[in-house]
């Protein structure tokens, strides 16, 4: 069995009092919070702000007081543990890394957690929302 890590974060903005949420359309068809693998020796935090920047551009902040992970396997004899944090974003040159986004979208949260297609991804998104409630983002 292959045990697989990747980090990614929900990324967040406050835009005239509305928090809206990055989404992902990835170039496979899918809807997905931003994530990618872990290179051999990196920090957590810092593969999640490295994966980020390569597939947005964007500049973010990590809350790692907020993490979710979860697990699932991609492909025969594969497991993956995918861990998120929360992430406020504080640049704006947003720009698609072309080889696996399609678009990002900025999204308010029911229009965000409606279009996610994992229903992993709509766990971890209600989880970071309910977390940013509690504590007054």
């Amino acid at each position: 069995m292959i045990k697989e890590y990747s980090f990614g974060a929900v990324c967040y903005k406050i835009v005239n009092d509305e928090i809206l949420f990055l989404i992902e359309h990835m170039n496979l068809g899918h809807y997905a919070l931003p994530k990618g693998h872990q290179e051999k020796g990196e920090a957590a935090d810092k593969t999640a702000l490295r994966e980020i920047k390569e597939e947005t551009n964007l500049d973010v902040i990590l809350d790692t007081r907020f993490s979710r992970t979860v697990t699932y396997s991609p492909s025969y004899n594969v497991i993956k543990d995918v861990t998120y944090y929360l992430a406020k974003i504080i640049s704006n040159e947003v720009k698609e890394q072309v080889e696996e986004v399609a678009e990002i979208l900025f999204l308010p949260y029911e229009k965000a957690l409606n279009i996610l297609t994992y229903d992993s991804d709509k766990n971890v998104l209600l989880e970071a929302y309910m977390y940013m409630k509690k504590e007054g983002v």
